[in-house]
């Protein structure tokens, strides 16, 4: 069953349950899938669901931080809870040791020597951990690696 018909079953069975808070976020999710369905007029496949997903997280962890710093805690557990909703779908995220072994993997296998081959890392990376690393924690780690050489 792909992805997307996850989301799909879900949705029906939070109907089912009556579970408005969850249906309301897999409801969110299934109108930014369509939406980049539409714009982009092709069916997503798993990659790009998560792709779609992973961007509605990182929408909602920006939103956090805003309605913490306006002191809008109600405001800042909401998305939190729609966080924790769309967690589900993503894979398991890298672990730092995970992460740290990954880039000094890729930086090996691309020869990296310097700042300047950064993209070249990145677009290894991004590729092999998609959905399952923040690409701010990435590039952060691959900065600081590189800047080590």
């Amino acid at each position: 069953m792909s992805l997307k018909d996850q989301i799909t079953q879900d949705m029906k069975s939070a109907m089912k349950a009556g579970d408005k808070d969850r249906l309301k976020v897999v409801r969110l999710m299934l109108a930014a899938i369509k939406q980049v369905e539409v714009d982009k007029r092709v069916d997503l496949d798993d990659a790009g669901v998560l792709g779609v997903l992973d961007k509605m997280v990182k929408q909602r962890r920006d939103s956090v931080e805003q309605f913490e710093k306006g002191g809008r805690e109600d405001l800042a557990a909401i998305e939190r809870d729609e966080i924790a909703v769309l967690d589900d779908y993503l894979p398991e995220q890298l672990s730092a040791d995970e992460l740290a072994a990954l880039v000094d993997e890729v930086i090996a296998a691309t020869g990296a020597a310097s700042m300047k081959d950064m993209g070249k890392v990145m677009g290894q990376i991004k590729a092999r951990a998609a959905g399952r690393a923040d690409m701010g924690a990435v590039s952060a780690a691959v900065k600081t690696r590189l800047g080590a050489l």
